[in-house]
């Protein structure tokens, strides 16, 4: 069995894999192995609590729909709004996607996460999510980082310069954004183009229940949030490793060819049933 799957690799080693068109792989850093297995594996149901924003903590110009998914702002002047989840988490390693169109964000369109008692709502227009010392919080449209009112930089750090000017030139950020919490280790990183780009935040409060949440300014806005997977602080399964190693051999073009390996079919099975 060995030599055979062994034979099937080096038959292949020559097929050409598509390199990523996107700014964002050349700024991504290494997946941490608990990640990358969670990103491998199968969605929890798309109607899982973890996948509703809350219907009491959220500014009154936000209107939840049906499914407690989408939040949409309605017009409001001179005001900023949030909405946060309705089940946060205390421990373990958490992905959620947030679905938001960059043509209707605006100006301080922020995601993040939130203590329980995150201010959701204030006037004027500003960084929300980030502004106060209960929340942490990434502005899309100027890629910088909040925590406590004030900026702590950009995200991710690694940037290129105008050649006409010294400021930073802020990267566009697509509407699908993967927001990676790690409770047990304190940190908060987001994914961009199948990119990890980091940590963004350290130092999180440990065993304080903590919530994904977003603030906008503009009318119309409609952010959708569904939890995709998580984990707790205990290593990853040797068979979910071995699963991985083998999807990181192939790549993602023949990854789909996976019939094709002379394995048992329980083993076909495994590796193709959580993808």
């Amino acid at each position: 069995m060995g030599l055979s799957l062994s034979a099937w690799f080096c038959s292949r080693a020559d097929d050409s894999l598509p390199s990523s068109s996107s700014v964002f792989s050349c700024l991504a850093v290494p997946t941490p192995s608990r990640l990358a297995v969670i990103l491998t594996s199968s969605p929890v149901p798309s109607e899982d609590t973890h996948s509703r924003w809350s219907s009491m903590h959220h500014s009154p110009h936000f209107l939840l729909s049906a499914c407690k998914q989408e939040v949409t702002r309605s017009p409001a002047e001179l005001s900023s709004d949030g909405v946060r989840a309705e089940m946060g988490v205390k421990s373990g390693l958490h992905v959620w996607e947030i679905l938001w169109s960059p043509n209707h964000r605006g100006s301080h369109a922020v995601i993040g996460i939130s203590m329980q008692n995150c201010p959701l709502q204030s006037s004027g227009y500003n960084v929300l999510i980030g502004g106060d010392s209960l929340s942490w919080g990434w502005e899309l449209k100027t890629n910088q980082l909040w925590h406590a009112g004030q900026s702590l930089g950009l995200y991710p750090g690694k940037r290129k310069r105008s050649h006409s000017e010294a400021t930073e030139i802020p990267l566009h950020i697509p509407e699908r954004i993967l927001l990676v919490l790690d409770t047990d280790a304190g940190t908060l990183g987001f994914i961009v183009d199948d990119s990890f780009l980091g940590v963004a935040f350290r130092d999180l409060p440990r065993g304080v229940e903590l919530f994904p949440a977003v603030s906008s300014v503009r009318g119309e806005a409609s952010i959708r949030l569904r939890y995709l997977n998580g984990t707790t602080c205990d290593p990853p399964a040797l068979m979910a490793l071995c699963r991985l190693s083998i999807q990181q051999s192939l790549g993602q073009e023949r990854w789909k060819q996976t019939a094709k390996l002379p394995l048992p079919p329980r083993m076909q099975h495994y590796l193709t049933s959580s993808h």
